[in-house]
């Protein structure tokens, strides 16, 4: 039998492709040499976003005494029933997100490692035994991104996490060393630290998330030193080595200057790259790019004209929204020849701290790198409503809007529920609002989205001089 499309891997990118191509009545076949769901449902977003939701509750209950006449308490962690849950939630969605919609749109999912042999054509080492050779008209490489670990002396020897291990600890660790500043970081050292743990986090660069705007790297690092977490920016890991059952990490700071840190559990959180090993990519004369990602064209094809390329694994935007619009623009491409393609200026992004971070759009910098003359604002959550009811005022909004028309090039949210606030965002970039619209648009007073349209209204009014629930 020859397939209408075979598929490799089985997270968002490729089940959005199935779906789409069994939708049409078309043959699919999906092939995975690990565990169903991809990195989203089992290692990434749902378990980490469990857990973090529990270090919340937690946080909450020992911080509630900022309400007067609140009094609560938390006890230890018992950590193997909070991992039990997550491990529970997560087989319970890949029932129904993934093994279960397959059966139900009818496709078969193979158990085995897939590689190109020359055709194409995909041979499978089957888990069980053997071999199968897949035929198809179309082929799909979905294969996701994996923990990029940078080369360390010592690395080798210590038995370090990453995001995904991190995931299936059995125990708490007294102390943990992050090493990374981006969002993976930051979300695991915040977890871990409400849940008890002693944390350091090292990022090499001068600033934590320095993807973010200065303002917001700034602000969040403040929250992390009020709770407690170590922070150590510029600063480089050079060695680690074990010494009386903890790591010892060797460090350089800012200006050369040595530090030692002892820990408990070294987790690496220093980016992922793209799953391609094994995949025998050559042989069909598919190219991969400086950081392994699949080279593909802007409508997700590759150099040979029967194979594609979604979600992480093209070096794309790694957020699972991005691989499951990826897997239907595919779809649309190979058997519609639609030419589709995918706009990203306003792709939203959020890292799940707390508070969180969002943003969409354009940086300051970026902007300005562009050519483009800017007018900046930003708004403290103290000027916001609904974070002084909250007793949080940690937070900010930044907008960054073209200086002549006013019109929003991006916004970037520090605060809690910043992931719902952003969403605002992205349709008022996509439509081309101005700050002046957004201002005198309509919002509903004590939402945290009101910041939103507090912080456009900064571009033509001193909202200090406003009544708190003036227009």
């Amino acid at each position: 039998m020859v397939f209408d499309l075979a598929i490799i891997g089985s997270g968002g990118a490729a089940f959005a492709a199935a779906i789409a191509a069994r939708r049409e009545d078309r043959s699919v076949v999906m092939v995975e040499r690990g565990t169903v769901g991809g990195t989203c449902v089992n290692t990434g977003c749902v378990p980490s976003k469990a857990l973090l939701a529990a270090a919340e509750a937690r946080h909450v209950a020992l911080s509630a005494d900022r309400f007067p006449g609140i009094r609560a308490s938390a006890e230890e962690v018992a950590f193997t029933e909070l991992i039990g849950g997550k491990s529970d939630l997560v087989a319970s969605m890949r029932q129904d997100k993934y093994t279960g919609l397959s059966a139900e749109y009818g496709w078969e999912i193979i158990d085995g490692r897939a590689r190109f042999v020359h055709g194409p054509t995909v041979e499978v080492d089957l888990a069980e035994g053997g071999s199968r050779r897949i035929e198809a008209e179309h082929y799909l490489v979905a294969t996701g991104s994996s923990p990029r670990i940078p080369g360390v002396d010592g690395l080798d020897e210590v038995d370090y996490l990453t995001s995904t291990t991190a995931m299936e600890l059995t125990a708490l660790p007294g102390s943990m060393l992050v090493i990374g500043g981006n969002y993976v970081g930051l979300e695991q050292a915040q977890l871990f630290s409400r849940l008890g743990v002693r944390v350091e986090v090292v990022e090499m660069l001068d600033r934590l998330a320095p993807a973010e705007e200065p303002e917001v790297s700034d602000a969040l690092a403040r929250v992390f030193a009020e709770e407690g977490i170590g922070v150590h920016t510029g600063t480089v890991l050079t060695q680690v080595r074990r010494e009386n059952e903890q790591v010892v990490a060797d460090l350089r700071a800012p200006q050369g200057h040595p530090l030692e840190l002892r820990v408990d559990a070294l987790l690496m959180a220093t980016g992922r790259a793209p799953a391609t090993d094994g995949l025998g990519l050559d042989a069909v004369g598919v190219r991969t790019g400086q950081h392994g990602q699949v080279v593909t064209d802007e409508h997700l094809r590759t150099d040979n004209p029967q194979i594609w390329a979604a979600g992480d694994v093209t070096g794309h935007p790694q957020f699972v929204y991005v691989a499951g619009a990826h897997g239907a623009v595919v779809v649309d491409n190979a058997f519609h020849q639609a030419d589709r393609t995918l706009d990203y200026h306003h792709l939203p992004r959020v890292t799940f701290t707390s508070p969180q971070i969002a943003a969409a759009g354009l940086t300051d910098a970026e902007a300005q790198e562009r050519g483009y003359d800017c007018e900046c604002r930003v708004l403290p959550l103290e000027y916001v409503p609904r974070a002084l009811i909250n007793r949080d005022t940690r937070g900010l909004v930044k907008l960054v809007a073209e200086r002549d028309t006013g019109r929003l090039l991006g916004a970037h949210v520090l605060a809690d529920g910043a992931g719902e606030v952003i969403a605002t965002a992205v349709y008022a970039l996509h439509n081309q609002m101005s700050v002046y619209d957004m201002g005198e648009l309509w919002c509903p007073y004590l939402t945290m989205a009101e910041a939103l349209k507090l912080a456009a209204q900064t571009f033509t009014r001193d909202i200090t001089k406003l009544s708190c629930c003036a227009a």
